[in-house]
């Protein structure tokens, strides 16, 4: 896809931010049966009941905000996220090193997605998009929180 526009811009970090959210579906379940500390799978699970509600928000501004059409195409940050975490499961025994790993490997996420969805608001408010900017802002502090929640959890394992 060429960028020419903020528009383009905001279109082409839309669709990969979807593509990132699709994968974070497929990873979370993985990481939640890899891990043994039962408050990181339930982390694990609400994060991936939060993130299903993500991806309609998604939708709901896709199908809301006229002249959006997502472009097809992976993301390939997150892909390589979603290896390293394969990686620690692969090579690390069960138990607290290996959930201290996957919470790492999750917060690595976060912090991308903070990233996209803060990008994402800011093109939105410059596009006038403000009905879009609103869903941006909430998705954006939804990830904000699982961030604190991790590392709540990374400090209660012993």
């Amino acid at each position: 896809m060429t960028v020419k526009t903020l528009k383009d811009l905001f279109i082409h970090d839309l669709s990969d931010v979807y593509s990132a959210e699709k994968q974070i579906t497929r990873a979370l379940p993985k990481m939640a049966r890899a891990a043994s500390d039962e408050n990181l799978v339930a982390a694990f699970q609400q994060h991936l009941e939060e993130t299903q509600g993500q991806i309609e928000r998604l939708d709901e501004l896709i199908e809301k905000t006229e002249g959006i059409k997502l472009k097809r195409m992976k993301c390939h940050a997150l892909e390589g996220l979603v290896e390293e975490a394969q990686e620690i499961i692969d090579s690390v025994e069960k138990g607290e090193v290996r959930d201290q790993g996957l919470i790492g490997a999750a917060q690595k996420v976060e912090h991308y997605e903070i990233a996209t969805y803060g990008t994402l608001h800011a093109l939105a408010l410059k596009l006038g998009l403000n009905d879009a900017a609103k869903l941006l802002e909430e998705t954006l502090n939804e990830e904000k929180n699982t961030d604190v929640k991790l590392t709540q959890v990374a400090d209660s394992i012993s």
